[in-house]
């Protein structure tokens, strides 16, 4: 065998692709695909929420805080770009088949967040305290469980103690 070509069968086999990432099978990979499951989906946005709102504590208060609340502390344009990063959750639950009424009310989350935000002291601190990516994320995960597009994450209903 030459080794400077790569084996045409098994597992290190090449495959030809092309353009859009479609291999000769027709099949995009997975990391190619648009179209992830619901609950990737959702998954990715609580990571999202989690490290823009929830990823620090600060010693001495206990309080969690995240990029959010940090890169607000620069004036105008982290505000801005705070904006731009929770409206990436907005676009996903319209992506995701959420109601309008749904979207209106993120959008007014993310709005409220951004132009109170903006205050140069107070607003900093209303950034670290409303969280309106979490807000927004439980919003969207709570359409998804009522409208059957989810797994409910919790157990509804009654626990019964059996004595044995």
């Amino acid at each position: 065998m030459d080794f400077t070509q790569a084996p045409s069968t098994g597992r290190f086999a090449r495959t030809e692709t092309r353009p859009g990432g479609e291999d000769r099978l027709g099949a995009r990979p997975p990391f190619l695909s648009a179209d992830l499951g619901r609950e990737a989906s959702l998954a990715r946005l609580e990571t999202l929420a989690h490290l823009m709102d929830t990823a620090f504590v600060i010693p001495g208060i206990n309080r969690r805080v995240g990029f959010d609340a940090l890169i607000g502390l620069v004036p105008v344009i982290g505000d801005v770009a705070g904006m731009v990063i929770s409206s990436f959750i907005v676009y996903e639950a319209k992506r995701l088949g959420a109601p309008r009424w749904l979207v209106a009310r993120m959008g007014l989350n993310v709005a409220f967040d951004g132009l109170i935000g903006a205050v140069p002291i107070a607003g900093d601190l209303f950034d670290a305290a409303f969280k309106a990516n979490r807000r927004n994320v439980r919003l969207l995960r709570n359409w998804m469980e009522r409208s059957g597009g989810l797994r409910p994450s919790e157990i509804e209903g009654t626990a019964t103690r059996l004595d044995g």
